[in-house]
């Protein structure tokens, strides 16, 4: 192995696995939930996006379905 490598002179390529790692979506959330994640985000040092990231893949791999029981009509 060198000692030095030249890296100026290495050319750049995208990376082709990228755009299989994440996709950029647009979702409306309550400010309530966005602040919960935003003061969990400031007690551990990851960022928000990525707790709530990693929180819905934990409910994937778990196989976590939504309990939504609607109130009745009077």
């Amino acid at each position: 192995m060198k000692k030095e490598y030249d890296l100026a002179s290495m050319k750049s390529r995208k990376n082709p696995y990228a755009s299989k790692l994440k996709k950029s979506v647009t979702i409306r959330m309550g400010e309530d939930v966005i602040d919960y994640f935003k003061n969990m985000s400031e007690e551990t040092g990851i960022p928000y996006q990525s707790l709530i990231n990693l929180y819905l893949r934990d409910c994937v791999a778990h196989h976590r379905k939504v309990d939504l029981k609607w109130r009745e009509s009077r």
